[in-house]
């Protein structure tokens, strides 16, 4: 399939293996740009933001970029990945330390947590994970995922997949909500993938996750709003 149509651009957050997601692209046969220029990023008709770490440095680096705005502005399709997607929500509970980004206190049941504010395009908040027997974290490896709701409906960046498997890193997670687009399970039920107008976030790693994976890439070149 030819993406001559598609101008597509990585976001350098400068927390990221941004090799691996490019690489992932130029196995389907298109050449993405990788910048951090608030131009460059405007003019892309598609946009990904990945992302490793903390969200709290993470945003931290989107900030000193002055990236914030630029990307909650966008309106052409955004593909968040693993820490990308989870970037894309309101707030983190993965502070961790030096964000420049200030962090807000909030009620999770009778406790208050400290959150640090994210892009907050996709409704919703990262949580930290609870580990259960022979299920540490990180959440590691390969997770058969449900991409269909119990309508029956499925978001267009699964188009073609069935109970498809991926690959997962994390700790934190987004909790099953009206944003939760497909879901996983690892000790808790998670969202493996959230999405709300243009801005689709996705838990675990499409580069690593073979065919299945490449399919979802696939797909969101193919995406338009």
């Amino acid at each position: 399939m030819s993406f001559e149509h598609v101008n597509l651009v990585i976001v350098n957050t400068r927390v990221a293996n941004l090799a691996s997601v490019d690489f992932a692209f130029r196995r389907l046969g298109i050449t993405p740009t990788i910048s951090a220029d608030p131009a460059v990023i405007k003019a892309a008709s598609h946009v990904v933001l990945p992302g490793v770490g903390t969200a709290g440095a993470a945003m931290r680096s989107l900030e000193s970029l002055g990236l914030v705005p630029v990307l909650q502005a966008l309106t052409q399709p955004v593909l968040g990945i693993c820490l990308g997607m989870q970037m894309l929500t309101e707030r983190s509970a993965e502070v961790g330390k030096g964000s420049l980004i200030a962090a807000q206190t909030a009620k999770i049941t009778a406790a208050a947590e400290s959150y640090v504010n994210c892009i907050g395009v996709i409704p919703g908040s990262i949580e930290r994970m609870q580990a259960a027997a022979n299920m540490p974290l990180p959440h590691m490896g390969w997770n058969e995922t449900s991409t269909v709701n119990e309508q029956g409906e499925q978001h267009p960046i699964f188009k073609g997949l069935t109970q498809p498997w991926f690959y997962y890193v994390h700790s934190f997670a987004a909790p099953i909500g009206s944003s939760t687009i497909a879901t996983c399970e690892y000790s808790m039920p998670f969202s493996a993938a959230i999405a709300h107008n243009n801005f689709i976030g996705v838990q675990f790693h499409p580069e690593r996750s073979g065919v299945d994976g490449a399919h979802v890439l696939q797909n969101f070149l193919e995406f338009s709003c």
